[in-house]
């Protein structure tokens, strides 16, 4: 039986020995290596309980003072200047430890009516809040400068690929303006799951507050907090949330990821549609003509890393209610996996900045594939009243045909869809030449792509103008939740300082 610390926490109630040295290895020291994540939280959680609690009469003005002049002083002190020691358990009982050797007794005033786990869900809602703000921002980021690229691009024709075959005309703005529709989306996502994290478990007491009554709409305001959770016992324990954020954080990567395999494709020496920055690349050690796309690599195995980070925190859930296990890892797990989509979207802004597109390239392989076949197919169904599969067979012999002979799209001629008519059909077709020029016109084609969310000049033009006007809205709704955020920061720290100063608060 190890001797307990001095001031170790039930030394003089239910534990009769101080922790096993396992244990501190495996829980309290796993626990003290989120400091630096909750430290500043901690601060702020502990600051607004205290000056709350004076405003209420709990706490007698004096001890308050002198309760808010340590907790200041270890609210400015770097968290690797504190002596954390890992016998003491988690950073709320090492932090207590600390006040109670500087102040004595009315440190305990802390501890009124709160429970550790209180403090430590209000450090860590502080610490990924602004972790989502920084991920919400990186997302807008890529998602206006695809918008960007789309709207540079918007006239840029090209192939479309489906299955990594030509499939049929369209532009580059058209494509890439499909990434940035999904991005936006995250941004959404994000921005709720900040929503839902940026409310307020203080007050809420061991599981449903106690008597020392605390005013929870004072305490979540103190905080920044736009309201509290009301149900004080889902305050303290929910965490779907949380599995919210990790998925979040996965899918805006992997939607990052797709956008980066096409342009390792596009960008290919094979395809040679487009080039990333330099500032992007990185040399071959050996091979002096290699460019490597090295920010695409980066890009795609942070979402590859952040699938079984979101799993994980989904998992850790699994546990009866009213118990830490489904939070011990989680804290330190999601703020890092917020923190790498966030730098991996930041990557794929900065990527899809730095991206040219190869017009020439990209027009010269629309032309000399087969993207119009389509096309051709729905001239004959329109033209000569056939049904569409019949057409659709005509024209694949006619491109077999074609491929056969080792000739492009220009092999399909009138001549040749009679030819392949007979075959389908037992009757040729009669084919205008005049019909097929304008089939396989790449820009005829895409003259007629007039439906909502086609890649016409009216539908594009309406996509873009969409895209921008939600962009410059989430960035407005940005801007206010991160103001306030500091504002509140800001305000509770000046409070404390001046209540620290003598002031009534």
């Amino acid at each position: 039986m190890t001797e307990p610390p001095e001031g170790h926490l039930g030394a003089t109630g239910r534990l009769r020995s101080g922790p096993a040295a396992e244990l501190v290895d495996a829980g309290h020291r796993l626990e003290l290596a989120d400091a630096p994540l909750l430290h500043r939280g901690l601060g702020l959680a502990d600051l607004a309980h205290v000056i709350a609690a004076i405003e209420q009469g709990t706490i007698p003005a004096a001890d308050g003072r002198t309760l808010t002049r340590a907790l200041l002083e270890l609210h400015d002190a770097d968290v690797s200047e504190l002596p954390l020691d890992p016998l003491q358990g988690d950073l709320f009982n090492v932090r207590e430890r600390l006040l109670e050797q500087r102040i004595g007794a009315a440190a305990g005033w802390l501890t009124a009516g709160r429970s550790r786990r209180e403090a430590g869900r209000i450090a860590f809602r502080i610490a990924l809040r602004a972790r989502l703000l920084d991920c919400g921002d990186a997302a807008l980021r890529f998602a206006a400068a695809l918008v960007a690229l789309a709207t540079r691009e918007r006239s840029t024709p090209m192939p479309d690929y489906t299955y990594l075959q030509i499939a049929q005309p369209t532009t580059a703005g058209h494509w890439i303006l499909s990434f940035a529709h999904p991005a936006l989306r995250d941004v959404e996502r994000l921005h709720a799951d900040f929503a839902w994290v940026n409310r307020s478990p203080a007050g809420a007491g061991g599981v449903n507050g106690s008597r020392f009554a605390a005013d929870r709409d004072r305490l979540a305001a103190l905080l920044g907090f736009a309201e509290p959770v009301e149900h004080t016992r889902d305050a303290l324990w929910q965490t779907d949330g949380l599995a919210d954020a990790a998925a979040h954080a996965a899918i805006a990567a992997t939607g990052a990821s797709r956008f980066a395999e096409d342009l390792e494709l596009y960008g290919s020496d094979e395809f040679g549609l487009l080039r990333i920055g330099d500032g992007l690349c990185r040399a071959s050690a050996l091979m002096p003509q290699k460019r490597n796309p090295y920010a695409l690599v980066v890009i795609r195995g942070a979402a590859a890393t952040l699938l079984g980070r979101a799993a994980g925190v989904l998992a850790a859930q699994h546990t009866p209610s009213g118990r830490t296990d489904n939070l011990l890892y989680v804290y330190g797990e999601l703020c890092g996996a917020v923190e790498l989509a966030t730098r991996a979207l930041a990557l794929a802004a900065a990527v899809a900045e730095s991206v040219e597109i190869d017009r020439a390239a990209a027009e010269r392989a629309l032309r000399t594939g087969f993207a119009q076949a389509t096309d051709l197919a729905e001239e004959l169904t329109r033209s000569h009243g056939v049904p569409y599969r019949s057409a659709y067979r005509v024209v694949g012999r006619a491109v077999a045909a074609a491929i056969d002979a080792g000739r492009g799209p220009e092999a399909l001629d009138a001549a040749a869809l009679d030819a392949a008519a007979r075959v389908v059909l037992g009757q040729p077709l009669a084919v205008d030449p005049a019909l097929v020029a304008r089939a396989l016109d790449p820009a005829a084609a895409l003259a007629t792509r007039t439906v909502t969310g086609g890649a016409a000049h009216p539908p594009m033009q309406a996509m873009l103008t969409a895209c921008g006007a939600a962009i410059e809205r989430a960035r407005e709704r940005r801007a206010a939740a991160r103001a306030a955020v500091a504002t509140a920061e800001r305000d509770l720290e000046e409070l404390a300082r001046a209540l620290a100063g003598g002031e009534r608060p």
